[in-house]
């Protein structure tokens, strides 16, 4: 059976994370899907995995709550489940880095998307006429799996290493465009915010990530696969694993539902 794995985030005013926590672990469970999701009160963060019909009706059931109507998923495919377990977590950032005042509900920086990202890089500058930058906001080992040609990367071990990273570098940047580029989107979208509010000029986000690139753009540009957090290891430019999960044979399930084994947690 096909294995629908879907990313998503939003950065959203939720003022009580936890009873949300609480419900969509239970509609989690009442479906045969496993993965992640974060809650914070500024958001969502989930990567989740299971059969194509479950995913969806979680999604339509998701979404008939108006602050995540309008939520973007990006989707690939595996022959098995890739993750072991359902976690839904309530933390104090859906993404870490420790600057509070960094509010992307509030207001993002702007973003660029697949095909005129693309266009500059096939021209070496944006429409104005001034050099296209990558920059990479992973951590080190991601970036060595697979990163866009020429890219900028400085070697951070976590996320919250970006801003005295940026700090350091910022005039490196001076008078170019500057692409920041993740995943799927939500660390480059808190990295642009920093560099705006650090006096970085011409700073824009790569929409949905490298993920959503792949989907749109497939491999122009880019060198090797994306690394993800799960038993499938990397995606290469087609959305296809560089590892096929192996299948595990279902576990006791006392309680008679579809996925008893939740992690239901908080961090303060």
């Amino acid at each position: 059976m096909q294995i629908l794995n879907i990313a998503a985030y939003k950065f959203v005013a939720l003022a009580q994370p936890a009873a949300l926590r609480d419900s969509i672990a239970q509609a989690l469970q009442q479906r045969a899907i496993k993965g992640t999701v974060l809650l914070a009160e500024e958001g969502i963060n989930l990567f989740l995995a299971g059969p194509a019909t479950d995913i969806h009706d979680f999604l339509a059931w998701l979404k008939q709550d108006t602050r995540f109507a309008d939520l973007q998923t990006k989707e690939s495919w595996s022959g098995a489940q890739p993750f072991r377990k359902l976690l839904v977590k309530v933390k104090p950032e859906i993404i870490r880095m420790n600057h509070p005042a960094i509010q992307p509900a509030a207001g993002r920086a702007p973003a660029v998307h697949a095909a005129t990202l693309k266009r500059w890089l096939d021209t070496g500058h944006d429409d104005t006429g001034r050099p296209v930058v990558m920059l990479d906001t992973r951590n080190d080992f991601e970036v060595d799996v697979g990163t866009f040609k020429n890219t900028i990367d400085w070697r951070i071990s976590k996320f919250t290493e970006f801003p005295e990273a940026l700090l350091s570098h910022r005039q490196e940047l001076a008078g170019k465009t500057v692409v920041s580029f993740c995943t799927g989107g939500i660390r480059c979208e808190k990295a642009a915010i920093f560099m705006r509010e650090a006096g970085v000029d011409n700073v824009f986000q790569l929409e949905g990530g490298i993920l959503k690139y792949f989907e749109e753009s497939g491999h122009a540009h880019f060198e090797g696969e994306c690394f993800v957090f799960d038993e499938r290891r990397a995606l290469d430019p087609a959305l296809k694993p560089q590892v096929s999960p192996t299948p595990k044979p279902p576990g006791p399930n006392p309680s008679g539902r579809r996925h008893a084994a939740v992690e239901v947690l908080s961090d303060s």
